[in-house]
């Protein structure tokens, strides 16, 4: 395990559980969660079984990284959208039209994840739920902020704003693709609108 753990990353530099994330990805992907086996990941990745065991317990593992990878990235951007010195309703245009932008930039992530979350263990599904859980909150308080400032409708429940958001971002993999007649830039800003539309008294 120790030759493992001091070959951190193959001969061009890349880092090892990289690798292992890339080929995974690729995989599952292709061949869906179930259909895939840890030896076609190891064989793509050109690492060991011991090399995955070593940084994910798991094939479970693997998957949960896939879409917490990209969560991770979406909850920094949307923490500084939420704390920066700007107007809320920019705010909210702003956080709104990056979560759309950063799902199409990681479609494969996202469509994995909704595709396979039921194999998930119990343990890791209660996780990616908590996690996901702190990203909505973080979204509806700043729903909420401008509902109070009297800058947005409380017409319509935050929670039921979010999911509404929400509920057209998690479909973007279903029908978004790249050589489509919209850029991810386009459909980020078109939807953007939508949500603030529906906010405005």
């Amino acid at each position: 395990m120790a030759a493992v753990a001091a070959r951190t990353t193959d001969g061009d530099g890349t880092p090892v559980p990289q690798r292992l994330l890339a080929a995974a990805t690729r995989l599952f992907a292709d061949r869906g969660y179930d259909r895939t086996s840890v030896q076609e990941i190891v064989e793509s990745a050109g690492v060991t079984k011991g090399a995955l065991y070593h940084y994910f317990g798991s094939k479970d593992d693997l998957l949960h990284e896939v879409y917490a990878r990209v969560l991770r990235v979406q909850q920094e951007r949307l923490d500084a959208f939420a704390n920066a010195d700007a107007p809320i309703e920019q705010r909210v245009r702003d956080a709104a039209a990056d979560v759309v932008v950063t799902t199409i930039d990681n479609l494969d992530d996202a469509s994995i994840f909704f595709r396979s979350m039921h194999h998930l263990s119990p343990e890791k599904n209660k996780q990616v739920r908590s996690e996901r859980r702190r990203y909505h909150e973080r979204f509806r308080a700043l729903i909420e902020e401008g509902q109070d400032a009297g800058v947005f409708s409380k017409a319509t429940p935050a929670d039921l704003v979010v999911d509404y958001h929400f509920g057209s971002v998690h479909h973007l993999s279903t029908w978004y693709r790249p050589n489509g007649p919209l850029t991810q830039q386009q459909v980020a800003d078109h939807l953007a609108d939508l949500l603030l539309r529906a906010l405005r008294p």
